[in-house]
């Protein structure tokens, strides 16, 4: 599969859970992969990973909630790979289940920060050059499908992730124009590191349990759906398509 041969792919969040999957995801289909992750270790776990593809890789290690950060990881593909063809928006904070009136500021500025910033800073320093390339560029978001199906006790996270959706649709309809397609996918609760954090105090196995229950299906979404679903809207089989809000749920959205 070599249908993003000649592609350069920034991919945040990429040393884990769907980050990981979907490096991999780009990486078997030819792509340029540039690892962006707050953990240096998983990052470079990651590029492990992707040496059987053969593809050119680079790291970027870092908060991208942060305006240098950012402008890093930007700037240093362009000036060693050209262009930017794809950003996938994946990093994310998740939050046990807490009250309202125990959410500390701080925290909400944490969730917004990670969820919705990175993501505006990004797509923000990306843009010029998704709208110079002659195939036109991709940005996909990564929201939640808690923004349809809210669960109790995570208002901080439900509304970041809500913020994400709007941000997606809003800026879809404003780069239309360029050729530049933007799209968001809901995420169903996920095979990931990151879903115990959402478990708090309760026993793993219980809160396990809990989400398989959430799911129609039956079972958790694997990084692996997330990143295939990924893979697809960043494509030119998806060329027509933005501003879509995709549940990748197993049906937990309904």
């Amino acid at each position: 599969m070599t249908k993003f041969q000649g592609k350069v792919a920034i991919i945040t969040g990429a040393g884990s859970g769907m980050g990981r999957a979907t490096a991999i995801e780009f990486a078997k289909g030819g792509a340029t992969v540039i690892i962006a992750d707050l953990n240096e270790n998983n990052a470079k776990q990651t590029q492990k990973l992707l040496e059987e593809y053969n593809v050119p890789t680079k790291i970027f290690v870092g908060d991208i909630s942060k305006t240098e950060k950012v402008q890093e990881i930007v700037n240093g593909t362009v000036e060693e790979f050209k262009t930017i063809d794809i950003v996938a928006n994946i990093a994310g904070m998740p939050m046990t289940f807490t009250p309202i009136e125990e959410v500390e500021e701080e925290f909400w500025d944490q969730q917004m920060a990670v969820n919705v910033k990175a993501s505006y800073l990004l797509s923000k320093y990306a843009l010029p050059y998704l709208k110079n390339n002659q195939s036109k560029g991709s940005i996909v978001n990564v929201a939640s499908v808690a923004t349809v199906r809210p669960r109790p006790g995570l208002t901080a996270y439900c509304a970041s992730k809500g913020a994400i959706v709007a941000l997606t649709r809003s800026l879809a309809l404003e780069v239309a124009n360029t050729g530049v397609r933007v799209n968001v996918i809901n995420p169903g609760p996920a095979e990931t590191p990151m879903l115990e954090k959402f478990y708090g105090n309760m026993d793993p196995v219980e809160g396990r349990k809990l989400y398989e229950d959430s799911v129609p299906i039956g079972r958790l979404c694997y990084p692996e759906d997330i990143a295939k679903m990924i893979a697809y809207l960043s494509s030119d089989d998806a060329s027509f398509i933005t501003g879509s809000v995709v549940n990748v749920d197993g049906g937990r959205g309904l």
